[in-house]
């Protein structure tokens, strides 16, 4: 989550100054800003904006990263992993910046990313997991969002439903996601 005030007491600079470099990053291609989706569904939701480093080869060089063996002993891995997940399925969706949101609430539950088009809501959740499970997070999101149909991305190679409408597709497999976002899929 982006909190501009932490970023610019970091960087001994102001409010303003935080944000205007987020504008940069994010008009640089650097970083990729997922503003919060809100609406009144009677829960505190997260109004920050949620941001991922586009390319995790960047990532992984500012943090120091030179090896696969660091890379999986490092504490971020998690938050590197989603954003690169998330850059792969916003491709293959060919999603417009103004159909993707993240989703939060005070409480805890949360959704990596919202796709809205058309009138229909799409979830995903990525987890860096051998087999990822369902959740109390994922359905909140489902119940409170109402989503068509949510998919938990993982480095897996198996596809497999968790529910009625919470499939896990590996994230090699992503290409494939737009011709099953389809409300009977």
């Amino acid at each position: 989550m982006w909190n501009s005030s932490e970023i610019a007491a970091l960087l001994g600079a102001t409010h303003k100054t935080a944000q205007r470099y987020l504008d940069i990053l994010s008009g640089a291609f650097m970083l990729r800003v997922l503003p919060p989706w809100s609406e009144n569904i009677g829960k505190r939701l997260h109004k920050a904006p949620k941001t991922h480093f586009r390319d995790s080869g960047l990532f992984y060089s500012l943090r120091g990263i030179r090896s696969l063996a660091e890379l999986h002993a490092h504490p971020k891995l998690g938050a590197s992993w989603e954003g690169f997940a998330v850059e792969q399925v916003l491709r293959a969706l060919g999603a417009a910046p103004s159909e993707v949101y993240h989703w939060g609430t005070h409480a805890g539950a949360e959704l990596d990313l919202l796709r809205v088009r058309g009138g229909q809501r799409w979830g995903f959740e990525v987890k860096y997991a051998d087999a990822p499970r369902t959740t109390k997070s994922m359905r909140s999101a489902m119940e409170s969002l109402r989503l068509e149909r949510l998919f938990v991305i993982y480095p897996g190679a198996l596809e497999y439903e968790l529910d009625e409408r919470i499939s896990v597709l590996a994230l090699a497999d992503a290409r494939r996601l737009a011709g099953r976002m389809k409300p009977d899929s």
